[in-house]
């Protein structure tokens, strides 16, 4: 397993030590759980940089990088939900886009293709990251810290949809959809 396959699997295993921190009744727990959000969203950003640096891109990557994308956003979605940060109507859009996105790279995976995030994709998880990053601590600063949460989290959503209709529609041919 190379360095970025590495950073990918700690990524991973960030995501139940940031689920832990927005249970704990310890002072600043939120900001606990911030500062693991924003480790693993590092590890995100070095993962794909020496990745393509030192040529380390593998089908393993290309299959769990996006995966611990997911765990590591949707947690976060999740739980600023069950925290009533987040409307449930957002997080069904984000989640749902992720398991046809699944869904998509799946039947691509049985038909031998493994298919790498384009750039929107790849600007929807950074808006993503972002939002999740205010919102968890939205309630520690000025009240305009809530409104740029909200607004990154709706810049997300839009991201969310594009990226997927864009996804499909240009690998159409992996699901034979000829005329989309």
């Amino acid at each position: 397993m190379n360095t970025a396959n590495v950073l990918t699997m700690i990524r991973i295993l960030l995501v139940p030590v940031f689920i832990l921190f927005f249970y704990l009744n310890i002072p600043n727990n939120m900001i606990y759980a911030l500062a693991v959000f924003i480790l693993a969203s590092i590890t995100d950003w070095l993962d794909g940089m020496i990745a393509r640096r030192y040529e380390m891109i593998t089908d393993f990557g290309r299959f769990m990088d996006p995966i611990a994308d997911k765990l590591l956003v949707l947690a976060g979605v999740v739980m600023l939900m069950s925290f009533n940060r987040i409307h449930p109507v957002i997080a069904i859009v984000l989640i749902g886009r992720e398991f046809i996105m699944s869904g998509f790279r799946l039947v691509a995976a049985t038909k031998g293709v493994v298919m790498g995030a384009g750039i929107l994709g790849k600007i929807k998880t950074i808006t993503q990251f972002v939002a999740v990053s205010i919102l968890l601590v939205a309630d520690l600063l000025p009240n305009p810290a809530r409104l740029c949460g909200d607004i990154f989290l709706y810049i997300s959503v839009v991201f969310s949809i594009w990226s997927c209709v864009d996804y499909i529609v240009k690998n159409r041919n992996v699901l034979n959809l000829k005329n989309i």
